[in-house]
């Protein structure tokens, strides 16, 4: 992605440096942050090579979040096609996904970078529908999507498995450009009451 730099009221987004990529390991494989990840312990190396390919993927917006200069979650945004016929415009959907370190729950720093990162997309990149997924059971992730302005369009039943539970109910959110700008905006950093990573 471009060297693109957004700065809300506490934090800072950029793009993932490879020097980032142990800091976020620290609390990537934490027990309670790959409970609810669809990938759960990853390996460094490979880890550290996705990273690489992503930055220098264009449709590839994803950030880290600094608050101070400290790493603290990152935002993925990945952009793609649409469903639809031939002669569809390309490139106008983008799928959101975010995981942050538990240590800095509690303070609305995931509402505040999603955000960001969502106004981004529409307003920067010109992206017409948002979509994001999750475990229906992780309850913050739903609060975090609820408050950037994203509704529920899908509920399965019994739909994805989870190493724990086994099989569990699962949910998409999305939210169009024009309904964003029809409702308004979020507030800038509503408190969350923990910023759990998504689903996948």
């Amino acid at each position: 992605m471009a060297n693109t730099t957004i700065r809300t009221e506490r934090l800072e987004l950029r793009p993932v440096r490879d020097e980032d990529i142990d800091r976020i390991l620290e609390y990537r494989n934490l027990p309670q942050v790959t409970r609810w990840l669809l990938r759960t312990q990853v390996d460094p190396a490979s880890f550290r090579a996705a990273w690489r390919r992503a930055a220098a993927d264009p449709d590839d917006h994803s950030m880290a979040a600094t608050l101070d200069g400290v790493v603290i979650g990152t935002v993925s945004l990945d952009v793609v096609d649409g469903m639809g016929q031939p002669g569809m415009p390309q490139r106008t959907e983008a799928h959101l996904g975010y995981v942050f370190d538990p240590a800095y729950g509690g303070n609305g720093y995931a509402t505040e970078a999603v955000t960001a990162v969502v106004a981004y997309a529409f307003d920067r990149l010109g992206i017409r529908r948002i979509t994001a997924g999750c475990f229906a059971d992780n309850l913050a992730s739903v609060r975090i999507l609820e408050k950037v302005g994203m509704h529920r369009e899908q509920y399965g039943v019994g739909d994805s498995w989870h190493a724990e539970l086994g099989w569990v109910d699962g949910c998409t959110y999305a939210v169009l450009a024009e309904a964003r700008h029809r409702e308004g905006p979020p507030p800038e950093h509503p408190a969350a009451s923990m910023p759990v990573p998504r689903a996948g």
